[in-house]
């Protein structure tokens, strides 16, 4: 199984790396992720350059597909060029997006009328395309899952790595990256996010 974390111009590093690291971490077990970039290479907020490992088509053959956040968000989520470049098909995949990201999902019609998780500068223009945003770091629904504020990242991963791959699977690779002394908590801090986001009610 192949994800594409797609990685824009302007791109919030924790996003996009945190989400790939945790994922690529579950490579013995058929599951990994490719920085997929619309350029071959692209800059981060900070001004780090990064080569993208896959490009822009990939999220088409991409089994899930993770749509990172960054300070050109808006301007990503106006480019109806580069948005067609996104043909995302939540029947046979898994669609996410961090914070801003959610700005995109609501351009291509792709989260209809069900409510979003996104961090607190990119609220009100995800409120102005008429969608609720919960004050909670992960929502799912089907096959679509969104998160907010940076550091939800490890969250989105969570539920993916527990869609494809299973809980079990989940909590091990959690469990493996935690603080020390942290792990229990950490573990399950992220399996109730997971839970709690499935179960969210409107």
């Amino acid at each position: 199984m192949q994800v594409a974390v797609v990685t824009f111009d302007g791109f919030n590093e924790l996003d996009s790396f945190i989400a790939s690291a945790l994922i690529n971490r579950c490579r013995k077990d058929g599951l990994e992720a490719f920085i997929t970039t619309p350029t071959p290479i692209v800059t981060s907020m900070n001004g780090v350059e990064v080569t993208g490992q896959r490009p822009m088509e990939f999220v088409t053959e991409a089994d899930v597909v993770l749509i990172g956040s960054g300070v050109k968000a808006r301007e990503v989520a106006a480019d109806a060029r580069l948005l067609s470049r996104l043909p995302l098909d939540p029947s046979r995949q898994l669609i996410g997006a961090q914070c801003s990201g959610a700005l995109v999902l609501a351009r291509l019609g792709l989260l209809g009328d069900m409510p979003v998780c996104t961090d607190s500068k990119t609220r009100p223009f995800v409120e102005a395309c008429g969608l609720t945003v919960l004050d909670s770091p992960l929502y799912a629904e089907g096959n679509i899952a969104t998160a907010g504020g940076c550091l939800a990242s490890q969250y989105l991963a969570t539920w993916v790595i527990t869609r494809t791959l299973g809980e079990d699977t989940a909590r091990g690779i959690i469990d493996y990256v935690a603080p020390v002394g942290e792990n229990e908590e950490t573990v399950e801090r992220a399996m109730r996010a997971i839970r709690t986001g499935e179960l969210a009610k409107r």
